[in-house]
């Protein structure tokens, strides 16, 4: 319980706890993302890459002059909703579930930043991007801090606003929804393309954390801890019911679980058993609350 452990449990979550956000939306939905650990890596390194300094051993574009660190800051969210607006798109304008989508994603992202990098991972970063890593005033965590900042963006969004009612209209019933006069497509987009900034997000927090550097492999099988985030927190896959705070409290008990297991010394693969436990038990119970409802 001492006030480190505390703000290292939450700052190992704030990652996957972001990403869960993003999540709530898509689940709510009705949706599913499986695609955000890749272009997490994908954003990463593209941004990465564009971050380098001037003495990087092994600087991908030699002949590029060092660029200020907004630079690669905006690439990565850029790539990550843009990443995220195609899953969007295909899933509204094609009629490809998003399963299929998102799962196309997976696999292109991870490979295209395989290919980028040549599967070697990017250092030597400019040394502002630990900024997002560190602590603010050596006390309190950076990336808590943004986690923060995007709880309380995404309980606006989701609360008080027409597209946050949109969401779960959707979610709730597609038709009525469409009958109603919600742009349907164009809102799916949007959906999928805040999962995706949220995505972009976390390959800066995860640059930072790591010292200015990151590899096409980061985030493998991230996507499936904010899956299991959103659905501890009460998101319902069957679609329209879901709350930020539930979320928060779903990548918490997360984050406790991982953080006790370290404590403890308990095999580290014993908690991804545990976790997909977890996730079945919660699902289950989703579909009993539900069944009693109707």
């Amino acid at each position: 319980m001492s006030v480190r452990n505390i703000f290292n449990l939450i700052t190992q979550s704030s990652i996957y706890g972001i990403l869960a956000l993003g999540m709530l939306l898509v689940i709510v939905s009705k949706g599913i993302d499986l695609s955000v650990g890749s272009v997490l890596a994908f954003a990463g390194v593209v941004a990465g890459s564009l971050g380098q300094t001037m003495d990087a051993f092994d600087r991908m574009f030699p002949s590029l002059p060092e660029l200020p660190i907004i630079v690669p800051i905006v690439i990565a969210l850029l790539l990550g909703a843009l990443c995220g607006a195609i899953n969007g798109g295909l899933i509204a304008y094609t009629g490809v579930p998003a399963f299929i989508a998102t799962l196309g994603m997976y696999t292109a992202a991870r490979g295209a930043a395989l290919m980028y990098t040549s599967g070697k991972p990017i250092s030597s970063i400019n040394e502002s991007i630990t900024f997002f890593g560190s602590r603010l005033f050596n006390v309190i965590p950076v990336p808590v801090i943004i986690y923060g900042i995007m709880i309380i963006i995404t309980f606006i969004i989701m609360n008080y606003s027409k597209f946050g009612k949109s969401v779960y209209a959707i979610g709730g019933n597609i038709n009525a929804a469409k009958i109603s006069g919600i742009k349907v497509k164009r809102n799916t987009v949007i959906i999928y393309a805040y999962a995706g900034l949220m995505a972009g997000l976390c390959a800066i927090i995860f640059m930072g954390r790591t010292g200015g550097s990151i590899q096409p492999a980061a985030a493998t099988g991230i996507e499936l801890t904010a899956i299991a985030a959103a659905t501890i927190g009460g998101t319902s896959h069957s679609g329209g019911i879901g709350t930020v705070w539930g979320v928060v409290i779903g990548a918490l008990i997360l984050g406790v679980m991982a953080n006790g297991f370290t404590l403890l010394g308990i095999n580290a693969f014993i908690q991804q058993i545990v976790e997909g436990f977890i996730i079945v038990a919660a699902v289950v119970f989703d579909m009993r609350k539900n069944k009693i409802k109707h």
